[in-house]
């Protein structure tokens, strides 16, 4: 979830500082993060409409919804959406893929800041943004969104241990060389160990929900050399780095995957949604 050109005013602390920093990459590139970010599996919206009511008519605020890549299937299932999108060219370009749709609307503004409408919301919904909102806002500020008895649902993606696993071990040599942040001998987490009790935890913590049930879903995406490295030029940290040594991040593991896995590598994410009612 990209922040606007003009942030509203954020807490100073070094957490908060990064937490921004980070997220206004995304909207640097939005035709590139629209054209590679992968969409999330079919069942998922099925889960959400059964758990969360994301049904035909249902009023759905989604939080963050970057260039669409989860308002135009929950627009095709007949939901009525108002996107808050910070970035302003990521929610250019998601007004673009929803152009037509009946009962959306794409808001370029901070969540944070963003005046609720006067008539509560069915759903909340935020897929892979709620952690760029601010922690102390972004939980009771869902809360005054819904109807009492609406739903929140939270997605969130992770790459896990799977997949071309050799490769994203032998990668970690050109993130330890290339970039300092590197924690040395990283590997992808075990899906098994992934639980979401962080996110429960804070959703306990605001007192304004019921408690959160969870569905979990994996899958395996292959990508060429070219289609990785445009992948990883839409995720944050990436980007953050500077040029020469993002450049020499990139030209390490296209050589890699290159040189040793035939061209193509495959990816294992883990898919988390979260769906807590209102009180």
């Amino acid at each position: 979830m990209p922040d606007d050109s003009t942030p509203a005013k954020r807490d100073d602390r070094p957490e908060e500082s990064r937490r921004v920093r980070l997220s206004q990459t995304f909207d640097e590139d939005a035709e590139l993060y629209d054209r590679t970010r992968p969409g999330y599996p079919p069942e998922l919206y099925d889960d959400l409409a059964e758990l969360a009511g994301a049904r035909p008519g249902s009023r759905v605020l989604e939080i963050g919804c970057g260039t669409g890549q989860a308002a135009v299937p929950l627009a095709e299932r007949g939901c009525r959406i108002t996107a808050v999108e910070a970035g302003p060219r990521m929610a250019a370009v998601a007004r673009r893929n929803l152009d037509g749709a009946a009962g959306v609307e794409i808001v370029t503004a901070d969540f944070e800041t963003w005046p609720l409408p006067e008539e509560a919301f069915d759903v909340v919904f935020a897929a892979t943004a709620f952690h760029w909102i601010d922690p102390a806002v972004r939980a009771a500020k869902a809360a005054e969104a819904l109807r009492p008895g609406g739903a929140l649902g939270v997605v969130r993606t992770q790459h896990v241990r799977g997949g071309t696993e050799k490769f994203f071990i032998e990668v970690q040599r050109c993130y330890e060389r290339f970039d300092p942040d590197t924690p040395p001998g990283s590997r992808p987490p075990e899906a098994a160990d992934i639980n979401g009790s962080d996110h429960a935890q804070e959703i306990v913590r605001s007192g304004a929900f019921g408690p959160t049930v969870f569905r979990r879903y994996e899958r395996d995406l292959t990508y060429t050399t070219t289609e990785y490295l445009r992948l990883l030029q839409t995720y944050s940290g990436h980007r953050a780095l500077a040029e020469a040594a993002r450049n020499g991040l990139l030209e390490c593991i296209g050589g890699l995957v290159d040189g040793r896995y035939g061209g193509r590598v495959t990816k294992r994410y883990l898919i988390e949604l979260a769906v807590s009612h209102r009180r």
